[in-house]
């Protein structure tokens, strides 16, 4: 007879990690899943590759035994007018919602047209039967899988040529930014697993492509999603840019990215009219989102890029409430994609240059004061020191055009001011140029192109920095490539415009061998590659547009690199004394006459 019952403690489920790199799942060892290189491969002196985490093969099960499972092929519940920030669907999308806010609500905005090419735009929803499972009995532990894993919902593939998981990288886990962690994923942003899933895309994958260091976490997971809990516009802004990036990458959502992008347009105007009533972070974020998303789909509306920073300017110029690290982030963003958006279309820039040394790195939150990266920023990287240079070149080409203006108006004094203004400025920034040096960690210093530490000893982060590194490096070589041939009107042939469209292209092909930050890689790429005359060079050019295709997955990137093709056979087919060959503009005819008009973000 038992004198007393022991009772068992409860079986732990097995919490297996599928997220390690190629290397450590062939020997079957545990990987810490460091990135860009995990401490096995390091150690080894491997290169350290992941793969997209594929979801589990569950058994399935009838609907009547477990309730995890979710039909949404067949009618919707309403059971997302709980949550104050979710917007009932629309029934009906007039053109005007599509068209940007900042036209009609923030004043000197000039008129925007906005067109789609979606066959269906007013219903997102695909009908076709999907079933989600959540989880299923482990009948051989007798306990219920309730591990909360990276991404709870599968989305189809589609056949394309280039494979989406070549475009991919693996997953890491990330908390749940604003809420403890429940279960399932992400269930604090949405009831509906396909909006779960574009928020697990948007921190695992989307927001590791677009920043230099997140030592400490990705600034666009620690500062912006969090808004979008209380915010409906920056919410579709943020399901809006993670379909579109689904999307291009061939695989299927049931929720279109332009349905997202028209409610975040619409939510936007209402968050306008508010004027003093709304928080201008939030305002701001949404702006920027938006940009994002308008960069990454590029259907032809160049217009509504230029419209959104005008709206984002206004936003930054009239508020008066103290600065936030989400608002500088933000401003940092809207910097970035001012000058970009500029030497893009051949405009000028809408803010006023910062004076030099105005610019430090912008870091993640909570990172070390001391640490290799500290030199680096999230958005501009080693070239923090280069942008305001950069800003006074891209608005070079506007004070060119005015003074041929002038010329052709006969205005002789307002062209010769101009004029007096354009060599000046134009010999200051060559000279900037020419003396200007990336912003290097403390104790580091350069040798044959390499990273070095003053006692010789391994620098932590190296790969990371040598590719951070040669990024800078190429945005300077093809600033001069920028100079010489559309500022200065050099022929392509001359000598010291193709001795920086080989450096360039070098520090490019550098930056993807490396694995490092790619994001803000495609403007330099695409300036030296349009002037690439020799096959070693143009080979280069193709090296490296391969390398950031395969790991950004954006249509600018395939939309510039068809460009560049296109330049190329032009110049192939043209004598070398042609007006064609000499042409300072060809790829912006060229863009013109494919009807792509490209911002290179």
């Amino acid at each position: 007879m038992l004198l007393y019952t022991k009772i068992a403690p409860p079986k732990v489920p097995k919490r297996r990690s599928r997220a390690g790199c190629t290397f450590c799942k062939e020997k079957k060892k545990k990987c810490d899943e460091r990135r860009p290189q995990c401490a096995r491969c390091a150690e080894k002196e491997l290169q350290c590759t992941y793969e997209a985490v594929k979801p589990r093969q569950r058994r399935k099960r009838e609907p009547l035994q477990s309730g995890f499972a979710q039909n949404h092929g067949g009618e919707r519940e309403s059971i997302f007018d709980q949550d104050e920030w979710r917007e009932s669907l629309v029934d009906e999308i007039s053109e005007s919602d599509c068209l940007s806010p900042m036209d009609a609500k923030l004043n000197a905005m000039s008129p925007m047209n906005f067109s789609t090419t979606s066959d269906n735009p007013l219903s997102p929803i695909d009908h076709s039967p999907t079933i989600y499972e959540y989880g299923v009995a482990n009948d051989a532990d007798g306990i219920r899988d309730v591990v909360r894993r990276n991404s709870n919902v599968s989305v189809v593939g589609q056949a394309r040529s280039l494979q989406p998981d070549l475009a991919m990288i693996a997953p890491c886990p990330v908390a749940s930014p604003t809420l403890e962690f429940v279960l399932p994923a992400f269930s604090e942003f949405s009831e509906r697993p396909n909006r779960r899933a574009l928020v697990d895309h948007f921190c695992n994958v989307l927001s590791h492509l677009i920043v230099f260091r997140e030592e400490t976490g990705n600034p666009f997971q620690q500062l912006v999603l969090p808004l979008s809990h209380r915010s409906s516009p920056i919410m579709n802004a943020v399901y809006a840019l993670a379909s579109a990036h689904l999307e291009y990458r061939g695989i299927d959502t049931p929720e279109k990215s332009l349905y997202f992008h028209n409610r975040a347009i619409q939510g936007l105007a209402r968050m306008i009219e508010q004027q003093g009533n709304v928080d201008k972070t939030e305002l701001l974020a949404a702006i920027m989102l938006l940009v994002y998303y308008e960069v990454l789909v590029q259907r032809g509306r160049s217009s509504i890029v230029d419209g959104h920073l005008k709206g984002a300017l206004t936003i930054m110029s009239s508020s008066q409430s103290e600065s936030t690290p989400a608002s500088l982030f933000l401003e940092r963003a809207f910097r970035f994609y001012d000058v970009i958006t500029a030497l893009s279309l051949g405009s000028a820039p809408l803010s006023t240059a910062p004076a030099a040394g105005c610019l430090i790195p912008f870091p993640p939150m909570d990172a070390p004061a001391v640490s290799p990266l500290s030199n680096v920023d999230t958005l501009l990287g080693m070239a923090t020191t280069l942008w305001p240079i950069m800003h006074r070149l891209s608005n070079l080409l506007s004070l060119k055009n005015d003074i041929e203006r002038a010329s052709r108006e006969n205005q002789a004094s307002k062209s010769a001011v101009l004029r007096m203004e354009f060599e000046s400025t134009s010999q200051a920034i060559e000279t900037a140029l020419t003396q200007w040096e990336p912003c290097l960690p403390p104790n580091v210093a350069i040798q044959d192109g390499v990273l070095v530490g003053s006692s010789q000893d391994n620098i932590s982060e190296q790969q990371l920095l040598q590719s951070i590194l040669h990024n800078a490096l190429a945005y300077r070589h093809s600033a001069f490539v920028y100079l010489y041939r559309t500022i200065y009107g050099y022929p392509a042939r001359r000598e010291v415009v193709q001795k920086h469209v080989h450096i360039a292209l070098i520090h490019c092909v550098e930056t993807v061998t490396n694995r490092g930050p790619m994001g803000a890689l495609l403007w330099p790429l695409f300036v030296a590659a349009c002037e690439a005359i020799s096959a070693g060079d143009r080979g280069l050019a193709q090296s490296a547009f391969a390398g950031i295709d395969q790991r950004q997955g954006m249509t600018n990137i395939g939309q510039a690199w068809k460009i560049v093709q296109e330049v190329w056979k032009k110049l192939d087919e043209a004598r070398e004394d042609s007006p064609e060959a000499q042409d300072i503009d060809l790829w912006r005819r060229v863009s013109a006459e494919m009807g792509v008009s490209i911002v290179f973000g």
